[in-house]
């Protein structure tokens, strides 16, 4: 296999679920399109590299400050989804139920990987729950995957304690995930 091709195979190799063969397969599909679809798909790779962030409110990924999400009105801000990534908010946003707010956490807690509270977005949570109007708190984490139980405990008690100073403190429900 030329270098150029096993360089592709390998690159493709980094995306999760891709394997071996499956990478074999899509550098093949890749080199036989014609050159401006695959151009195509590399331009659009790196405007989403280049012009994709996450909001400053509520952690999502966004290409405006802030996100549509946190922009949009009609959104009942007094209350906050919790979840662990942008994929998160995709399949919430798909139910068209929950007409809220989002936090996303960024990943989850999980001291056998050495993923402190620090290293996610809770702290950021937390500060969003200070500045008041927040009546609701949804953990839509999954409390049966690893790390995940960990977040839910590490907020309810860090908001807990801020909660014993304050009157309004927010409650706490948790959504499970299927």
């Amino acid at each position: 296999m030329a270098d150029p091709i096993s360089n592709l195979v390998s690159q493709l190799c980094r995306l999760p679920g891709v394997g071996t063969k499956s990478a074999q397969r899509l550098a093949y599909f890749i080199l036989d399109m014609p050159e401006s679809e695959a151009r195509e798909i590399a331009k659009a790779i790196n405007d989403a590299r280049d012009k994709i962030h996450h909001c400053p409110v509520c952690g999502n990924y966004t290409d405006t400050d802030p996100c549509a999400i946190c922009r949009d009105a009609s959104r009942k801000t007094g209350v906050i989804c919790v979840v662990r990534d942008a994929r998160d908010v995709v399949a919430m946003e798909k139910m068209r139920e929950f007409r809220g707010t989002y936090h996303v956490l960024g990943g989850t807690i999980s001291p056998m990987d050495g993923i402190g509270p620090d290293d996610i977005r809770i702290k950021e949570l937390l500060q969003r729950i200070d500045e008041g109007g927040v009546s609701e708190v949804i953990l839509a984490t999954n409390p049966e995957r690893r790390g995940e139980s960990h977040c839910g405990v590490y907020i309810q008690a860090a908001q807990a304690a801020w909660g014993e100073s304050h009157e309004d403190s927010p409650r706490y429900t948790h959504r499970r995930k299927s």
